[in-house]
């Protein structure tokens, strides 16, 4: 590619003019203790760093950015480390998803803002993926992603043990008393070993592996382990690279088309992902101005089977799916859905990229004639609409048992997690199997973030009775890691006036997942007569960013983006007088 000229490059209206204002520019980075000649005249790279003692995924950025900065320092451009929220699920309540839009705004603002020509993304856990992507992507300059990582393998007594996954199975097995107090303390300490984000194939995995297929990381980047040696070299090699991409004006706008968007959908589904994915792919697909929709995932989802092997759909961690060739390899298998002449960050196609990529277990990375879970049992994305979600609900039916797949039983509703909780384990509660547990006000607005808490418990007499799945409904998320026939992500959510807020307890719901069917059985003229009387009950904030937040936030189907950011836009400058 053309190397476009020093002139041209963002940083130098700040340091490069002989005017009061380029003095001053010099002068204070002179009192950092830099050489003019450290400076003056090179590519900046911002390393936009997510790192907090607070997000455990995250621990290990510091030292990653020192990687990325010697990078850059080779390559002769000039690296500055700029911290940005640390949206790490762990800790964070009630979700991060509440604050995904803020660490967009904040890349989009810091890049604005400061004379940046170019950044590579340090992030990993579920949301800084897509936050640090949805910004980037606005601004609209050189930008590498570079993964966190995902954690080691974890082993309890013999057994493997995925992040999340198992936490959820071992505390039913817990609260039905098939393990200790003291078992569950001792497992507490032993299965996330390291640091990275979840070993399985969780929200984590499931968003840097798809946006490493739409070519937004260095190839195959996603799937090297973060405590492995590989790992701070690639993100060398991001610093290497970006500084090449700032010369070469390789900007998202360049590359990132529809095409990118189909790989990322390719990959979604042939790793059984996330269906928290849905929603942040429509988000970033917006910011690029690329139409994509719910449709458009399902349709995919119909086309391309579920074919590595690992946890919560399979057998298999992300060091196994490393060691097995890892995403590279997964394309390879897929290549005929590929849109192969999609550009990447490399300044290659990806069809160039995954050439010469082999796989070294076909048990861990299964092809289209042997999947996991073949389409006929299950989907990793199943678009459901009817009158309890006219705009649409998603559950990934790979990860459901299959007996649920075609259900009628009577609703279980609860208003508010509180409620829930109190109520879930009575022994008196009038619940079977057949039962349709469902929690509402957990969406957007109404949670407000719409928190994972859509994995609800089964109740505890049932667990005793050896039940380990159900019908369950909510207009929230569930976490990447969790499986069972869990409905999600129900639009318009009851806090807005969605159907979901007049269904009562003891109404029957349907659900026909091969018809795409999500229904109660309540006639027309009793909906009437509850939507008339129907008072919304989520808490309305009048402060804080979550006032914001209420006020501007689009629903699931839309990507629960704010309305004012959305839509693209020509990059706004900032003054330089």
């Amino acid at each position: 590619m053309t190397r476009r000229p020093i002139g041209e490059l963002r940083s130098q209206r700040w340091f490069a003019s002989d005017d009061m204002r380029g003095f001053a520019h010099r002068q204070r980075t002179q009192q950092m203790g830099l050489r003019r000649e450290e400076f003056l005249g090179k590519p900046v790279v911002a390393i936009i760093n997510t790192w907090s003692d607070l997000s455990p995924c995250h621990s290990h950025l510091r030292d990653r950015a020192e990687a990325v900065k010697r990078g850059v320092w080779q390559a002769g451009g000039y690296p500055v480390e700029l911290p940005a929220l640390s949206v790490g699920e762990v800790m964070v309540k009630p979700t991060t998803m509440l604050y995904r839009n803020f660490l967009a705004m904040e890349v989009e603002e810091l890049l604005r803002s400061h004379p940046i020509d170019g950044a590579v993304l340090l992030g990993g856990c579920d949301k800084s993926t897509p936050g640090l992507l949805m910004g980037a992507i606005s601004m609209d300059i050189p930008v590498i992603y570079c993964p966190a990582g995902p954690m080691s393998s974890g082993q309890w007594r013999g057994q493997k043990t995925g992040a999340g996954t198992h936490t959820k199975k071992y505390w039913d097995e817990l609260r039905a008393g098939n393990i200790t107090q003291g078992d569950w303390v001792d497992l507490e300490s032993r299965m996330t070993r390291s640091i990275g984000t979840c070993n399985t194939m969780g929200t984590a995995s499931t968003m840097t592996s798809i946006v490493d297929a739409m070519g937004l990381t260095l190839p195959g980047a996603s799937s090297i382990p973060a405590a492995d040696s590989g790992h701070p070299r690639m993100a060398s090699l991001c610093g290497e690279r970006i500084v090449e991409m700032i010369w070469e004006d390789w900007k998202p706008s360049r590359f990132l088309d529809a095409k990118s968007f189909r790989n990322g959908l390719v990959t979604y589904m042939a790793l059984g992902g996330s269906t928290n994915a849905a929603v942040h792919l429509i988000a970033m697909a917006r910011r690029a101005n690329v139409d994509l929709t719910l449709d458009d995932m399902s349709d995919m989802a119909g086309r391309v089977p579920v074919c590595a092997n690992l946890f919560p759909s399979g057998e298999y961690l992300m060091e196994d799916f490393y060691f097995a060739g890892g995403l590279l390899a997964l394309l390879k298998k897929l290549e005929r859905h590929l849109d192969r002449d999609g550009m990447t960050v490399n300044g290659k196609s990806l069809g160039e990229n995954i050439a010469g990529a082999e796989c070294w277990n076909d048990e861990v990375i299964r092809g289209e004639d042997n999947p996991i879970v073949p389409l006929s049992r299950g989907k990793t994305l199943a678009l459901l609409r009817g009158n309890l979600a006219p705009n649409g609900a998603v559950m990934k039916s790979s990860a459901a048992n299959p007996k649920f797949l075609k259900h009628v039983g009577p609703a279980l509703v609860f208003d508010n997690p509180a409620e829930m909780n109190r109520t879930i384990d009575d022994p008196g509660l009038d619940v079977t199997e057949d039962t349709v547990i469902v929690l509402r006000n957990a969406g957007p607005v109404g949670a407000p973030g719409m928190p994972e808490w859509g994995n609800l418990p089964i109740p505890k007499k049932l667990l005793k009775q050896g039940v380990r799945d159900m019908v369950r409904i909510c207009d929230g998320r569930m976490s990447g890691t969790h499986y069972g026939t869990c409905i999600l992500h129900v639009a318009p959510e009851a806090a807005v006036g969605g159907p979901l807020g007049l269904l009562r307890t003891g109404d029957l719901v349907e659900l026909d997942v091969e018809a795409g069917r999500l229904d109660m059985k309540v006639d027309e003229a009793e909906l009437q007569r509850r939507r008339a009387e129907w008072k919304p009950t989520a808490h309305v904030y009048g402060r804080s960013f979550a006032a914001l937040y209420q006020r501007h936030v689009s629903q699931a189907d839309q990507g629960c983006d704010f309305d004012f950011l959305s839509a693209p836009g020509p990059v706004v400058e900032p003054s330089i007088f």
